[in-house]
C-alpha cells in the first residue's frame, strides 16, 4: 500500500473483508455518499479498520470506524500521522 490510501484500495478492502464489490470510479464520482449507500454496515468498516491495523502494525485513529463515507474515511486515514510515516 502506498503512504497515502487510495479508493482503489478502499474498493479492494471493501471486497476483500466485506464481499462488497464497490467500483472505485462511482465512489471518486460520489465520495459523499455513505458507506450503507454502497451496502458497507458498521461491522463491515469495522473489518476494513481491523486490516488496516494489521497491514500497519498499530491502530488506526479511534473514530475510523465511525465515518460515514468514503471521503471522511479517507481524510482521517490519510491524515493521521501513524498511515503516513510509511509503517
Amino acid at each position: 500500500m502506498t503512504a497515502q490510501l487510495t479508493l482503489d484500495e478502499l474498493a479492494g478492502l471493501m471486497k476483500s473483508t466485506a464481499g462488497l464489490t464497490v467500483d472505485p470510479k462511482e465512489m471518486a464520482d460520489r465520495p459523499d455518499s455513505t458507506f450503507a449507500e454502497y451496502g458497507l454496515d458498521s461491522l463491515g468498516l469495522l473489518g476494513i479498520v481491523g486490516a488496516l491495523e494489521n497491514r500497519f502494525g498499530r491502530p488506526l485513529p479511534a473514530d475510523a470506524e465511525r465515518t460515514k463515507t468514503p471521503r471522511d474515511f479517507l481524510e482521517l486515514v490519510n491524515t493521521d500521522p501513524v498511515t503516513t510515516t510509511g509503517a
